[in-house]
């Protein structure tokens, strides 16, 4: 795995947006494997604090992620994503065709847990809302790259909604479609985030590999 300083897409004295590799978790998982966490040391670029993740990408998916390098900058960033006031835009490869060029989906989620399964989120009336906006990108083998626009952060709030809402789980998702050995299609592809007077920190995560093998390359 390239080291994680060569995936730094933007970088000021509060914030740092990294491309995460996908594969790679935020928090230290109940296995011991290595995290974000395990680089944190490697990413203070000359400051003496360690920078902390704002939210969280699952570990199969890529894409820009937000650090604040300090504790001020993480309260107001935090906050920034719990106002609903950080734009995110997400690119996933589905299996199969949704109907229609764009819409909204409407789909509150609750988590369930059982033995057998583990847990997941399920649409459910009980649970907190969830909105994504999508659109269309490209179709091609009977596949569909889409756009997705988050209007909230639920956890699997994308995979769930493509999967129940679209009638297309992403391609590659173990737990809302098929896993058929192929990885997770969904990369994180932009990141903005307000801070007021200031220009937003912003980036582009560029179209991982993966996806070029899966014949979507950049538009």
């Amino acid at each position: 795995m390239t080291m994680l300083t060569d995936r730094v897409l933007f970088i000021d004295a509060e914030a740092i947006i990294l491309d995460k590799p996908a594969g790679l978790p935020v928090d230290a998982p109940r296995d011991g494997s290595l995290s974000i966490e395990n680089h944190l040391q490697a990413l203070t670029f000359g400051f003496q604090r360690w920078p902390l993740p704002v939210h969280r990408l699952d570990r199969d998916t890529s894409g820009c992620l937000l650090l604040a390098r300090n504790p001020k900058a993480h309260k107001r960033f935090a906050q920034a994503f719990e106002a609903g006031s950080v734009e995110k835009r997400y690119r996933a490869v589905l299996d199969g065709v949704p109907e229609g060029e764009s819409g909204t989906i409407d789909l509150a989620l609750a988590k369930v847990s059982s033995v057998e399964r583990g847990w997941r989120m399920v649409p459910s009336a009980k649970g907190k809302p969830a909105r994504t906006h999508w659109r269309l990108i490209r179709v091609a083998d009977g596949r569909a790259l889409v756009e997705f626009v988050p209007e909230t952060g639920r956890t699997h709030q994308i995979r769930v909604h493509a999967a129940e809402g679209l009638g297309c789980p992403v391609r590659g998702d173990p737990v809302y479609g098929r896993a058929n050995g192929v990885p997770l299609l969904l990369h994180a592809a932009a990141l903005s985030v307000p801070r007021g007077a200031k220009p937003p920190a912003s980036a582009l995560a560029p179209t991982p590999d993966r996806f070029i093998t899966a014949g979507f390359a950049d538009d």
